[in-house]
């Protein structure tokens, strides 16, 4: 038996156990590398699906604006979506589990904060630590599956990785909504807490630690910064337009700056010895190909899922322990199909289901949006269910092959910073998305709202506390002020104000669920290979 290099400095003089259990998928190592990630990945999925159960009610204890709540999401989203590259570098140099780690205690220290939260600056500001957690936290986990596990296994054991941890994420809606509907919203946060320790302990105590060969001995924190500063910039002009006005010099300042400075990112990255973004990265068609399907529908998926949410609870009526049940269906086709779709994808190849997966995704889209104002929970089977069943489906079909493409794409030492870029991509979709996709639905709604109220005979004063009600979105509600004939009929044009806001995100995201499908059928081979 040949013995382990107890002096290889990739190592730190310990035996590189990754190298021993490659391959063996079955092993009990191999078996807990599954059990760890799959427990540190869940932290963040889950706190997103728990926590769009829980908005409304947040939204209503801190008495958040339109504008507010997009930032409560996209606070978290924006520091994520900046850092992940520098997460899945800090991995390939320094250790995935190591960072892996690292990442968890700073995520779980932030939701603490998050959840002792009283005011929404504060919730923000908590929200902004805990993204750069995740942004640690998020990469680690598909790279050391990756170094793991050969080409031939590996859309297996991606394809389990994403059943298992869409099966831990089923729990979130229904937990939140529990929480949600007993006052106890604040406890959507603490509920990492146990999650965190379990993941530190399978880590620390069974996982062996990977570091990607080659990897660059610098940290691009100037390309960071510039990310960070132009997607702030870009979400908070497309965010505060509804408010001030796109004319406004403050929101055209932060557009362009934020124009100008992403086009600053760029040409940093180009010029760097060691970018945080590698350019030559997207030389392989299959993964720039996966990244801008994933920007695509990963973008629509975020607005989808937090859209929906508030439309079921604030508008349709539904309890939210109910509200968290809506989106069970989903949860289990996209569990039931990972794994198997991650077998087609090693025996059949990825483009086909990348093709499919997306052109279904956008039907269920086009679906949910036909709903109207329902007769609350007990319409469920006939309006939103059919729409969620077909969506389910599409990324069942999608989500393991999408991840196996993009890590089948490049070498084993790139793999960190291709997770990196991948997660990137769908968390800079999902900010922009919400924020540009929130910019049209606070206008549409705004305008949509006061033009229904526009011709009833409203004291001034009155009319007034309306307009400012508005700005609550999905939150507005008739106020005391307000004449007794009148109230119904404000109440009704409030609600489909929101259901005609509703549908034409609904149609915003079929379009780009269908040009992702595009996109694929276009860039992705059939096999992709490193390069």
């Amino acid at each position: 038996m040949k013995k382990s290099d107890t002096n290889n400095p990739r190592t730190g003089g310990k035996k590189d156990t990754a190298n021993e259990v490659e391959g063996h998928f079955s092993t009990r190592t191999g078996r807990w590398v599954l059990f760890a990630t799959v427990l540190a990945s869940s932290m963040a999925f889950i706190n997103q699906s728990t926590l769009n159960v829980a908005l409304p009610a947040l939204q209503s204890a801190l008495g958040a604006s339109g504008s507010e709540l997009l930032w409560i999401i996209n606070g978290y989203n924006l520091m994520i979506a900046s850092f992940l590259l520098v997460g899945g570098t800090l991995g390939d140099r320094f250790g995935r589990k190591k960072i892996l780690c690292a990442g968890i205690v700073v995520f779980t220290a932030a939701s603490l904060a998050c959840g002792l939260s009283f005011t929404t600056a504060f919730l923000i500001g908590a929200r902004v630590v805990q993204g750069i957690g995740g942004a640690l936290m998020v990469p680690g986990s598909l790279a050391i599956i990756t170094a793991t596990f050969p080409p031939d296994r590996r859309g297996r054991a991606i394809g389990t990785w994403s059943a298992a941890t869409t099966i831990t994420t089923v729990a979130g809606p229904l937990i939140g909504g529990v929480l949600a509907e007993k006052g106890l919203w604040r406890f959507v946060f603490f509920i990492n807490v146990p999650i965190a320790i379990a993941a530190l302990a399978a880590l620390i105590l069974h996982v062996p630690e990977s570091i990607g060969e080659g990897a660059s001995q610098k940290i691009d924190f100037t390309g960071a910064g510039l990310a960070t500063l132009s997607l702030v910039g870009i979400a908070f002009g497309f965010t505060s337009a509804p408010e001030y006005g796109f004319s406004d010099p403050r929101v055209l300042f932060s557009l362009i700056a934020g124009g100008v400075l992403l086009a600053a990112f760029v040409f940093v990255e180009k010029k760097s010895s060691h970018p945080m973004l590698s350019l030559a990265i997207f030389r392989s068609r299959s993964f720039s190909g996966a990244n801008l399907l994933t920007f695509f529908l990963y973008g629509a998926l975020a607005a989808y899922s937090l859209f929906l949410s508030l439309n079921i609870i604030q508008i349709q009526g539904y309890r939210e322990t109910l509200a968290g049940a809506v989106f069970i269906p989903f949860v289990l086709l996209l569990a039931g199909m990972s794994r198997w779709s991650g077998k087609l994808v090693d025996k059949r190849g990825p483009r086909i289901p990348l093709v499919a997966g997306p052109s279904i995704v956008g039907a269920g889209f086009l679906i949910t949006g036909f709903a109207g104002l329902t007769g609350g929970p007990a319409d469920y089977w006939t309006t939103f269910l059919p729409g969620i069943v077909v969506f389910g489906v599409g990324m069942g079909l999608t989500v393991a092959p999408l991840t196996t493409t993009v890590m089948s794409s490049v070498t084993e030492k790139l793999a960190g910073t291709a997770s990196g870029i991948n997660n990137a991509a769908s968390r800079v979709a999902g900010v922009l998305a919400i924020a540009i996709m929130g910019s049209i639905a606070l206008i549409s709604f705004n305008n949509s709202a006061l033009d229904r109220i526009s011709d009833m005979e409203l004291p001034s004063g009155v009319r007034y506390e309306l307009e400012k009600e508005v700005s609550k979105f999905g939150d507005a509600g008739v106020p005391e002020s307000v004449p007794a004939e009148f109230f119904s009929e404000i109440d009704r044009s409030l609600k489909y104000a929101f259901v005609d806001t509703f549908r034409l995100l609904m149609y915003i995201c079929a379009a780009m669920a269908w040009i992702s499908a595009g996109l694929a059928a276009l860039l992705v081979k059939p096999r992709p290979r490193p390069g």
